[in-house]
């Protein structure tokens, strides 16, 4: 275990409005009570620019809160996390445990960057411990938008529905043009196949997505193959 704790920004107003969230999306209420939940959300994305000010590329790394450090996934992320540190990228995770633990610990034993954007769960989401600095959000859509943000590549790892969204958020917004075409990669092949043949086999058939929708994401076996989409970040200045 790393001898240092992670660092988390600054006390904010937030914390006075846990399950903000929740009462937002709770239907339909006075436009007072909506401007109240749109300035928490205001001082909620501040707080989140305010302390992500860093230099180096970053690369965003999904992937399951669910596998242990005894899953060959676990490797595979912790590998992932080194490997993209070597190379002189920041790495960003949802902060949890499981895989995104294995890709901050990874580029943490590296000498990078290890980035995490927390979220508050009625079951605690606690943050790993291979933080150099990590924020405790409170809204799903702020945290998806800091995950995105910063970073100029994405790692997808096997997940569940939380992961899922991230990545269909991301070739969502590359597909409509809101985000420049920046390399997708689905690492952990065997966990991919079934959905990689709906996408093929009845989204694509169907015509709901086209052949070049399909190519935004780079399936991938290992590391070594994924970093070949994953271009060398910029020298820092």
């Amino acid at each position: 275990m790393p001898e240092n704790k992670p660092t988390e920004s600054s006390e904010s107003l937030l914390q006075k409005v846990e399950g903000a969230e929740k009462v937002f999306l709770s239907g339909r209420r006075s436009r007072e009570a909506d401007l109240v939940s749109a300035v928490s959300v205001f001082l909620e994305m501040l707080r989140g620019f305010e302390s992500f000010d860093f230099e180096q590329s970053c690369v965003t790394v999904f992937g399951s809160a669910r596998f242990d450090e005894s899953h060959e996934y676990y490797e595979l992320a912790r590998e992932m996390g080194r490997e993209l540190a070597k190379l002189g990228y920041a790495v960003m995770t949802g902060g949890g445990p499981g895989l995104m633990e294995a890709a901050n610990r990874g580029a943490k034993e590296a000498g990078g960057l290890s980035l995490g954007c927390n979220i508050q769960l009625p079951r605690e989401q606690k943050p790993n411990p291979y933080l150099d600095k990590f924020i405790r959000f409170e809204h799903f859509f702020v945290r998806k938008v800091m995950l995105v943000k910063y970073s100029k590549a994405f790692v997808v790892m096997p997940g569940g529905f939380g992961t899922l969204d991230e990545a269909f958020e991301v070739a969502t917004l590359i597909q409509t043009g809101k985000l420049e075409r920046f390399p997708i990669v689905g690492l952990g092949l065997d966990f991919w196949t079934q959905l990689r043949k709906f996408a093929r086999e009845t989204m694509l058939a169907k015509g709901v997505i086209s052949e070049e929708d399909i190519a935004f994401i780079h399936p991938s076996a290992s590391v070594e193959e994924a970093l070949k989409f994953i271009p060398l970040p910029p020298p820092r200045q």
